[in-house]
């Protein structure tokens, strides 16, 4: 199958909360989405993915603001592309939401009547590039579980019929990919304690690696020794990724992106996180977000 290289970013200020609430992880050198014009359309004309790789829109509590303005358009593909993809799909609507469902769901949840949509077809070329946009814009996000997050780097290798291929379209390393997908192989009850953090990330990748039968066992005996990694919450000990200020050719990333915010906001977007990091984007966004209640 083709292969599109596709990340989606819905927007920098929409990062903000404990879930991330507009769906995270910023877009890489994976993409850089053309301008596009966005639309008004009524939310009865609009759908989620259904094969969107979160397992939940989780608590949307957080983007009650929108029922009085939309700070981003959401990303959609209309139903023909939609659906030669996924034929079998029960689609009725005229647009399917890749990017943006938990703006979609908060939409529903607080009255709001219409949307902002951007059609973007292109990402619909094939199930690939599909479903690598919807894993792009909502991974390393703390409301999409590292479990989720690890079935949906599954299902993208099984699509592309290689980790390398799904590590490629991703942008990501192979050893990332690899250490995703061996949480696949936890016990039940290892995963509900990783997707709760009560088990720590790193502790459940080498536990991964111990036979299935073994695991509850060891990680039970790890914490009556009182030796169990505790899993860091952002904000608390540190966050788990440090900024990345790379420097004078960070900067002039940043700088140049500025330059194009009024046609491409999101590569603006895309080059502070890649500059701050997670943990300083969101800093970053929280600011913002004072700023504009203000």
């Amino acid at each position: 199958m083709a292969k599109g290289g596709v990340k989606g970013f819905g927007d920098l200020v929409a990062t903000v909360g404990d879930d991330s609430p507009v769906d995270g992880r910023t877009q890489t050198a994976a993409v850089a989405p053309r301008p596009s014009l966005s639309r008004t359309v009524a939310l009865i004309e609009l759908v989620g993915n259904p094969y969107n790789p979160r397992d939940s829109v989780g608590d949307l509590d957080e983007l009650a603001s929108i029922a009085e303005f939309q700070l981003q358009p959401v990303v959609a593909v209309t139903r023909p592309a939609f659906c030669k993809l996924y034929p079998d799909a029960e689609i009725s609507t005229k647009w399917v939401v890749i990017l943006g469902n938990r703006r979609l769901a908060a939409a529903h949840k607080f009255g709001r009547s219409t949307l902002d949509i951007v059609v973007r077809d292109e990402l619909a070329k094939d199930r690939a590039t599909l479903l690598a946009a919807a894993i792009a814009e909502n991974v390393d996000r703390s409301g999409f579980d590292v479990i989720e997050e690890a079935k949906a780097v599954d299902s993208l290798v099984q699509e592309l019929g290689s980790a390398d291929a799904a590590a490629a379209q991703l942008r990501r390393s192979k050893t990332w990919v690899s250490q995703r997908r061996a949480l696949l192989k936890l016990d039940p009850a290892l995963q509900e304690a990783t997707r709760r953090g009560d088990l720590a990330i790193r502790e459940a990748r080498a536990l991964a690696q111990v036979p299935l039968e073994e695991q509850v066992a060891r990680w039970n005996a790890a914490r009556e020794r009182g030796d169990a990694e505790k899993p860091t919450k952002p904000g608390e000990g540190g966050p788990p990724d440090p900024p990345r200020r790379d420097g004078a050719p960070g900067v002039r990333l940043v700088t140049r992106a500025l330059r194009r915010f009024d046609h491409e906001p999101d590569a603006l977007a895309g080059a502070l996180h890649e500059h701050l990091g997670p943990a300083g984007a969101q800093e970053l966004v929280a600011r913002l977000r004072k700023l504009i209640q203000q």
